[in-house]
């Protein structure tokens, strides 16, 4: 399991090859994201599982927004391409939405930190199985209630891409030394 942990990184659409990723391993990783731990079992966690002609339709959507909302002297063709074909570059893509506690018996961040414990579980699953993954969470997550169907209290935190990849790449990942992040209290 550490070894898992440790190789957990971004592979990012662009690196990703034509091979699509199926809907049983889809499944497995959504299966194990429902396992996070969740505070008075909320369990918040949403996903949209996006594939397909969808991918075009919410690439679509997403750079049409991102022209929308960008003024001319800030917009990058770059950064419009960029999203039309991180879209198009996926095997799928699943929209990560976290749905607010109707009767609110724990703070929001509490649902957001659980969601975000769903994806590391599909993170740490993906990486087991050598499937590339990135989630993102453009300012363009503000205007989903506007491709997706959500219920009360639902929200995007942003997007999962998923797809297998070539490169043979060592992680690159550094971090500082733990001990420089604890003080020890006796």
């Amino acid at each position: 399991m550490n070894e898992i942990i440790r190789r957990r990184r971004s592979v990012f659409p662009a690196q990703y090859n034509e091979k699509n990723v199926s809907k049983e391993l889809i499944n497995m990783l959504l299966e194990n994201a429902n396992w996070a731990p969740t505070h008075k079992l909320t369990q918040p966690w949403r996903f949209k599982v996006v594939e397909g002609e969808a991918k075009d339709r919410l690439g679509a959507f997403l750079s049409d927004t991102y022209t929308d909302i960008t003024s001319d002297e800030d917009f990058s063709a770059f950064k419009y391409n960029k999203i039309i074909n991180n879209c198009k570059s996926a095997s799928a893509i699943i929209a990560i939405c976290m749905q607010r506690d109707p009767k609110e018996r724990v703070p929001e961040w509490e649902e957001v930190a659980s969601t975000a414990m769903a994806v590391q579980n599909m993170w740490l699953t993906c990486t087991a199985n050598d499937i590339g993954c990135y989630w993102s969470s453009p300012k363009l997550i503000n205007y989903m209630g506007d491709f997706f169907d959500f219920e009360e209290g639902e929200r995007c935190l942003g997007f999962f891409y998923l797809g297998y990849y070539d490169e043979d790449e060592k992680n690159t990942s550094k971090r500082e030394p733990i001990a420089s992040k604890v003080q020890w209290i006796e």
